[in-house]
């Protein structure tokens, strides 16, 4: 089974947790195949939220109905890949650009499963560079203090989120205290959001596996 496989073998298995209401939807490979499959049970939900632009509009192409958060109140379930899970179930996520519109939708939601394929699983988050999202003008000043914290900053080029704003990709870092990482660069002027999904992690961890799919 390739990745791909192992990805929508992930998203399948969420839809065993979809029991009506409203549904938030993530952004990037992982949640494009459960928005796939949810297409194929539409009728047994009210709505979706979606954490980006392009969620949305695939949401709208399989006739799903899209309401804004504001609209929704709290939400039954959100659904999203990461880009690395600890055994903790705290995740790094944003290398699709949506960080702050997840970190928002999850934080709204009653219960949040993640789905992902067997590599995102690592005993230590920090492999994965992690998005950061700042205002335009703080750019300079924020990649200064991340890089006191031991951190690189690249910016990510040719990029802007669906926000506005550009992120900082910040590698070099060997994130042993999720919790309070995310509380230090929440108090960083001219950060919107970080990456770290800590103070808010997962409820469950769905990964695809050559086996089949593994639940934590």
């Amino acid at each position: 089974m390739n990745q791909d496989a192992m990805k929508k073998a992930a998203a399948m298995a969420a839809l065993e947790y979809v029991e009506g209401g409203i549904i938030g939807i993530g952004t990037g490979s992982t949640a494009n195949h459960f928005i796939d499959l949810l297409a194929g049970m539409k009728d047994k939900i009210d709505a979706t939220v979606a954490s980006s632009v392009a969620s949305a509009q695939r949401l709208q192409r399989h006739g799903l109905r899209v309401l804004d958060l504001n609209e929704a109140g709290t939400l039954s379930l959100y659904v999203d890949g990461a880009d690395e899970s600890n055994p903790a179930l705290q995740l790094i996520k944003g290398g699709g650009g949506a960080l702050t519109r997840e970190k928002i939708v999850a934080s709204a939601s009653e219960k949040f499963v993640c789905i992902a394929d067997k590599t995102k699983l690592v005993p230590v988050l920090g492999a994965f560079p992690l998005p950061v999202e700042v205002i335009p003008m703080a750019q300079a000043v924020v990649a200064r203090q991340l890089i006191a914290l031991g951190g690189t900053p690249v910016l990510r080029t040719g990029y802007t989120t669906d926000n506005g704003n550009v992120i900082l990709d910040v590698s070099g870092l060997h994130i042993g205290d999720p919790v309070g990482l995310e509380s230090e660069l929440n108090h960083i002027p001219g950060i919107v959001t970080n990456g770290l999904f800590a103070l808010r992690p997962a409820d469950a961890l769905l990964m695809g596996t050559a086996d089949g799919v593994e639940a934590r």
